[in-house]
Parts: C-alpha cells; sequence; structure tokens
C-alpha cells in the first residue's frame, strides 16, 4: 500500500482478482440472473408459438369463408340463371298476376312508336336556296328591261368625251346596271347600216357584236332614245362589263359591276374594238 493512495481505493489488479474469485465461487450453480433470463426466453418461445398457432387458424378460418362466399356467390347465380330462362308467363304465381301481365303486353303492342316530332315541330330553314335567289334576280332584271326602267344613274357632260353616264347610288359587284338597249339585228343587216353610217362623219359609233348559239348578232344603238346605256364611255380599265341575257330565248346585251361602284363614279367599260382603224378615227380607244 502506497502512502499517497487514498485507503478507501482499489489497485486494479485487486479488482479483476475479486471478480475471478467471486466466480470461481458460483460455477456450477445458475445465477439468479441466468435464471431469469432463462424464464424470460422461455415466455418468449411459448408466445411465440401461440401467435403462429392462432394465425394458422385464422387462416384456415378465412380460406372456409372465402370458399363459403364462393359457394353462396355460385349458387345465386344458378338461382339467377334459372330465373332468367324460367318464362315470364310461369312466373305469374296467380291467376290475376298472369292477366295483369297479358294486360300490360297488350298495351304495350296496341301503343304506337314514338318518334321525336312527336314531341318537337319540325322547323324548315327559311334560308333561300342559291337556285331559288338566282332565279328571283332573273325576273328582277327581266322586269327592268321590259318596263325600261334605270335607277341609280344619270347623264353629264365630261371633261375630253362628253356625254357620261354618273353613278347614283352605290353599286356592288356582279349588280346588273343598265341594259345596252337597241335594235336587234343579224350580221348582214348591220354591215348594210355600218357603211351606211360612215358616210356621215357626224354619225357615231354605236353597233355592238356578240355570238349568241354559235351566231352573229349586233345591237344597234345608234338612233337616239334616251336610253342611258348607249351613252357610258369606253375604258379599257372599267368598273363595268357586258354580259347577255336571255328572255325567252331573245338575247338581251347588260351591264353588269366588275367591282363595287361607288356615287358620283363615272360608269366605264371596254368597247373591245381592237381595229387599227377605229383607233386612227377614235384615239381614245387606246386607254
Amino acid at each position: 500500500m502506497s502512502p499517497t493512495k487514498s485507503p478507501s481505493g482499489r489497485p486494479p489488479l485487486q479488482e479483476e482478482n475479486s471478480v475471478v474469485h467471486h466466480e470461481s465461487k458460483n460455477l456450477g450453480k445458475p445465477t439468479t440472473e441466468t435464471r431469469k433470463k432463462a424464464e424470460v426466453e422461455k415466455k418468449r418461445i411459448s408466445s411465440a408459438t401461440e401467435l403462429s398457432v392462432k394465425s394458422s387458424k385464422q387462416r384456415e378460418t378465412e380460406c372456409n369463408s372465402i370458399g363459403e362466399y364462393f359457394q353462396t356467390k355460385q349458387e345465386l347465380t344458378d338461382v339467377q340463371r334459372n330465373t332468367a330462362l324460367t318464362p315470364v308467363r310461369q312466373a305469374a304465381v296467380s291467376e290475376d298476376g298472369y292477366k295483369q301481365i297479358s294486360k300490360k303486353e297488350a298495351q304495350r303492342k296496341k301503343s304506337p312508336n314514338r318518334k321525336l316530332t312527336d314531341y318537337y315541330p319540325v322547323r324548315r330553314s327559311c334560308r333561300k336556296s342559291k337556285t331559288e335567289l338566282e332565279s328571283e334576280e332573273k325576273m328582277r332584271i327581266d322586269e327592268l328591261i321590259q318596263t325600261g326602267k334605270e335607277d341609280g344613274m344619270k347623264m353629264d357632260m365630261i371633261i375630253g368625251k362628253g356625254r357620261g353616264v354618273i353613278a347614283t347610288r352605290d353599286f356592288q359587284r356582279g349588280e346588273f346596271v343598265v341594259e345596252y338597249h337597241g335594235d336587234l339585228i343579224e350580221i348582214t343587216d348591220a354591215k348594210r347600216r355600218e357603211a351606211s353610217y360612215a358616210q356621215d362623219s357626224a354619225t357615231g359609233c354605236y353597233m355592238y357584236y356578240f355570238q349568241y348559239l354559235n351566231k352573229t348578232y349586233c345591237i344597234d344603238a345608234t338612233r337616239e332614245t334616251g336610253r342611258l346605256g348607249r351613252l357610258i364611255n369606253h375604258s379599257k380599265s372599267g368598273n363595268c362589263h357586258t354580259k347577255l341575257h336571255n328572255i325567252s330565248n331573245v338575247p338581251h346585251l347588260i351591264l353588269v359591276a366588275s367591282r363595287d361602284i361607288l356615287v358620283g363614279e363615272e360608269l366605264l367599260y371596254d368597247y373591245g374594238d381592237r381595229r387599227k382603224s377605229s383607233i386612227e378615227a377614235h384615239p381614245w380607244l387606246k386607254n
């Protein structure tokens, strides 16, 4: 023992020796702690065994329940199949029930099939077809030509040209403007009249030649009639163009708007005369 150390402290060697000595004394005899551990282990093993037994029993019970469920479902399916195959009339338990079913079948057979139009009235479109619109427009033009009515234009003096025609209202593209009114003659009579007009320099050229049903015709508008179609001047880029209009197999030459025409514009169309002699006599045909 060292005098510098505390008397209550033990050296490590002495402590280890005491532990070995203590264990050597108790060798071969189970300690209390060891017995407790063994009991705990035994209880754990028994609990695990009980749980495994319970789970196996539970699985057997569930399997039995599932088997019973499928068996019950199969029985119900068989009953439904047999019921579906059974005729309706055999399902009637009493004579009164059979009579009720028969009445319902008779009513169902007698009642007519319903359509959608039985509940909602048929609504027909008020819109006119393209054919109807074209027919109405033709009838309107026929009336204007036969009555000689000319609206939406007036005669006016044009600088450098003389008389001309001015629009007094708007015209839409493709709309009828006016008829080129005159005498409808064949080519032989037209050539004879043209030669006669050429002898008088004061007489202007108001003759328009065209083809109709593989035959050449001419509208001679030289004579003054007060109609405005014959006074419309020439332009290669005019706002009108000529078109044939048939009334009872008689051709009429009319002028139609080539584009939208506004109020105050001069009405113009291309005469189509490209002959050298005509251009020399009338230089304004160049434009």
